[in-house]
Parts: C-alpha cells; sequence; structure tokens
C-alpha cells in the first residue's frame, strides 16, 4: 500500500520561555496585545507535518511518500529524509524562496504560541496521481497548503481511496464552506480539543452532523491521551506515561504516524490509538519533533508495557 502524506516541511525554530504566558497576558487588555517574551534560547529543528508524521512512520518501518514544496534552503533537510529511507519523488522545489519555517515559543506549563511563515509552503503541490491499476492507497491530509489539501481531499473522493483529515494548524485559513467540503467522505477526522471546537463552530455543524459524514473522529488531548470517537460510541485511551516531558512540540504528528501504522496493520481502531499514544510519548522525552528514536521492537515492548501484546 502506498502512504501518501501532504502537509508542510519547514524548519522549527524552538524557544523556551521560562515563564507562564497567562502571567504576562491582561485579559482585559486583549484587543491591545503587545508582549514580549525573553527566551532561554533557540534550536534550529526538522519539522512540519508531513516531514514529522513521515518520520515516525519511517522508525516504524514504512516508507511513506511526501507532497509538499520546499525552497532553495532544502538542501539539508534532503539528506536526512533520504537518510530514513524516505522517498524525495513529490518533494518539488521553489526556486527563490525559503522552506517554511515554524517559530514555536513553549512555556512552563507546556503552552505554546507559534508564528509559521509558509514560504514555499504557500505555493500548490503537484499532486500525485491515485489510480494505478493493482495499487492500493492511503492519504493523510495534514496541514499545509489548502489548495494542496483540498485538491488531495477531492482526488481520493474520487478515485475512493481512503483519506485521514487534519486541518489543524491550518484551520486560520480556511472558510467554513470549504472545510464542510473538503471532509465529507474522510475515513477519519483527527484534531485535537481545541481544533476540533473551533472546525465545529467555524462549519456550523454539530459532533452529530461531522458523525454524518466522516467514519471516525480521532481527538488528541495532550497529557491525557486520545478519544476515540465511532459514532458517538467515545472510549478514552490514556496516554502513556514519561519520566520527564522535554518538549510536546511533535506528539501530536508522532501520534498520527503511530495511528496510520495501526491501520495499515488492519487493526481495529482503539489498538490504533494506543499504537499512536506509544508513537507520541516518545517524542515528548526529547528535544524537538524528529529527534526520537526507536524500532519495532521498542515500539512492542513499550506498548505491551501499558496495554498489553500487540497482537499483528
Amino acid at each position: 500500500m502506498n502512504i501518501f502524506i501532504s502537509g508542510s516541511l519547514a524548519y522549527d525554530r524552538i524557544m523556551d520561555f521560562p515563564g507562564h504566558f497567562a502571567d504576562h497576558i491582561l485579559p482585559h487588555k486583549i484587543h491591545v496585545l503587545n508582549v514580549c517574551f525573553n527566551i532561554n534560547g533557540l534550536v534550529e529543528k526538522f519539522g512540519g507535518t508531513a516531514g514529522n508524521i513521515a518520520y515516525t512512520l519511517a522508525l516504524l518501518g514504512e516508507h511513506p511518500r511526501i507532497v509538499a514544496r520546499v525552497g532553495d534552503d532544502f538542501n539539508r533537510y534532503e539528506r536526512r529524509l533520504i537518510d530514513n529511507e524516505l522517498s524525495t519523488e513529490w518533494i518539488k522545489p521553489v526556486p527563490g524562496v525559503f522552506t517554511a519555517g515554524a517559530y514555536i515559543t513553549t512555556d512552563l506549563d507546556d503552552n505554546q504560541i507559534t508564528a509559521f511563515n509558509p514560504g514555499a509552503m504557500a505555493y500548490a503541490s503537484e499532486l500525485p496521481p491515485l489510480n494505478t491499476p493493482g495499487v492500493s492507497f492511503v492519504v493523510l491530509i495534514a496541514p499545509g497548503n489548502k489548495t494542496d489539501m483540498m485538491g488531495f481531499a477531492a482526488k481520493a473522493r474520487e478515485e475512493g481511496v481512503p483519506f485521514f483529515f487534519d486541518p489543524g494548524q491550518s484551520l486560520n485559513i480556511w472558510r467554513g464552506d470549504e472545510l464542510r467540503e473538503s471532509v465529507a467522505g474522510a475515513l477519519c477526522f483527527i484534531s485535537n480539543d481545541y481544533e476540533l471546537t473551533l472546525f465545529l463552530q467555524m462549519t456550523g455543524w454539530t459532533i452529530a452532523d461531522l458523525h454524518a459524514r466522516v467514519q471516525v473522529v480521532i481527538t488528541t488531548n495532550g497529557p491525557e491521551g486520545s478519544v476515540l470517537d465511532l459514532k458517538g460510541d467515545r472510549t478514552l485511551i490514556p496516554a502513556i506515561p514519561v519520566s520527564e516531558v522535554l518538549d510536546p512540540t511533535g506528539a501530536g504528528d508522532a501520534f498520527r504516524g503511530g495511528l496510520l501504522k495501526g491501520w495499515k496493520m488492519g487493526l481495529p481502531w482503539d489498538i490504533c490509538c494506543q499504537m499512536g499514544n506509544v508513537a507520541a510519548s516518545y517524542v515528548v522525552e526529547r528535544y524537538g519533533t524528529q529527534e526520537h528514536s526507536l524500532d519495532w521492537a521498542d515500539f512492542c515492548r513499550r506498548y505491551e508495557a501499558h496495554f498489553g501484546p500487540l497482537i499483528c
């Protein structure tokens, strides 16, 4: 099965704020917000939704294909993808611009404020065909270029290809009618709790309306785990405890990698979510979105320590 991941490839510039955002934001002055956070330093890491998800899938033995646009400064990221046996066939350069960049500041409560420069991501990608005879496909549509996201959803529907729809951090660039059109027919809608609330507000839908248009709704809730919602039948999947949370950035992307690995294996949705939670636990233990390492045997041991034997 060919796995295509549409989303962003970006350099993450990660910063730590040694305080609490809430102590510096005055609710009654939010309309004239003007704040400055002095940080402890900055590190640059490989990131972007598509890159992060593909990286975790590669660690789990998969070879997804990323669909994205990149800039003139992509060389070192390209080498990293190749080192992890990830194809660059559908990663197309845009001359004269930078690769997308995320500037992420995290406070002591693990709250985050992110500024994102789309760079090359602002240019629509060339979408791959999904109708090769004798080949099956699955598409994961992660936050990225909106034209790509809408186009890939439409192409997947036309070809009868299952797709996961994850608007995530891109919600601020959508209109409600565009969201209603793009999510229709998805195998799975995935978001965090805040994004789900915002999505329903933007579309004017209730959760029942979303259930009528997608098969599965999965909602991540950080340290509380994830919620599997099968047409209103909700199951809380507990998070994996870790000794120390160094950086939550990218945990949601790793969750998607573990989830998709389980789905490709043909496992039940609750086990897929458990696998997502296990994958996410590796990320929060390291500083950066692609700094974790694991192999299938290690992953299975961690899974079994919390959920029992992984039958596959």
